[in-house]
């Protein structure tokens, strides 16, 4: 399966920054938006993009400070709310490209920090997003005020990554690739065959740069602050998410051994919820691409 064929690839203006994005599939079909996660790229959407191109128009960015797309420059004092990095300003990236493409009404499936950014643009963007789907994950707030020591020894990286610049990129960057490898086998992929060449490859051209280093610290600082003062006026003001939704997660992994994922999911969701446990652990497309796939297309193409 070549890499990405038939897909065009390059620069978006979107509001403030440009994302990296891959376009492709059968451009007659509903659009899809796919978001990735930590510590990855869009690259991490190969295989399932492949299996879907023909059922969907497909847009697979660059989340800003990941990949190729801009990685913003940091507030210029201590005292920074890491806004730039907020969950809010990616999805307000997102539903600029989309307008960019031409897509008003689109589906979005997001994985881990992908999936943090979906939520959010089913929020703040209710009125362009048909549907949505989340991959292993539970609402960041959720996950905050539920810390307890076995979440804090799994998720370990979510505690190292917020500490003040520049102690985690300083450490991080000693070895880039070692703490990427590290990352990826410690959440889940197990075999490398579970990740392919070249989007290894690509992780590791990306991730090893030191402003993309300082970008990923400085997502999960906005996530552990300003995004969590987002989540909390979101839920003191009763917004919910009004699409349908779907949400599928690892049954090996630390959302499903930590987490009912339906119940904390429900209690954010106002339209259909649905769910399902994956044989999995963390990274569910690259594991499971043919049922990731599979999964998506029954949901996001149902009438």
């Amino acid at each position: 399966m070549a890499w990405f064929e038939g897909f065009e690839s390059g620069l978006h203006a979107a509001g403030e920054v440009e994302l990296f994005a891959r376009t492709g599939g059968d451009a007659s079909r509903p659009p899809l938006l796919l978001l990735h996660g930590y510590p990855q790229t869009h690259a991490m959407w190969h295989r399932v993009a492949q299996r879907l191109a023909a059922d969907f128009s497909l847009v697979i960015p660059d989340l800003r400070g990941y990949g190729d797309s801009t990685k913003p420059d940091p507030a210029p004092t201590p005292e920074q709310d890491h806004a730039l990095h907020s969950k809010r300003a990616m999805a307000a990236d997102m539903a600029a490209l989309m307008s960019g493409l031409g897509h008003r009404r689109f589906s979005v499936a997001g994985h881990d920090r992908g999936g943090r950014v979906a939520h959010r643009l089913a929020l703040d963007h209710a009125d362009r997003v048909e549907r949505l789907a989340v991959i292993d994950i539970v609402p960041t707030l959720d996950m905050y005020d539920m810390t307890e020591r076995r979440f804090a020894s799994y998720y370990y990286h979510w505690f190292f990554l917020i500490q003040p610049a520049p102690l985690p990129e300083r450490m991080i960057g000693g070895d880039p690739s070692f703490f990427l490898r590290w990352c990826l086998g410690g959440f889940g992929a197990k075999s490398p065959a579970q990740i392919e060449p070249e989007a290894l490859a690509e992780y590791e051209r990306c991730f090893g740069r030191a402003d993309t280093i300082h970008a990923s610290c400085e997502d999960y600082r906005a996530s552990a602050g300003i995004d969590l003062e987002h989540d909390r006026a979101s839920r003191e003001a009763g917004e919910k998410i009004a699409c349908d939704t779907l949400v599928l997660w690892g049954e090996h992994g630390v959302v499903g051994k930590l987490y009912a994922p339906l119940v904390l999911w429900r209690a954010q969701c106002a339209g259909k919820l649905e769910g399902k446990a994956m044989k999995a652990a963390h990274y569910i497309p690259e594991e499971l691409p043919d049922e990731t796939a599979r999964r998506l297309r029954d949901f996001l193409l149902a009438r």
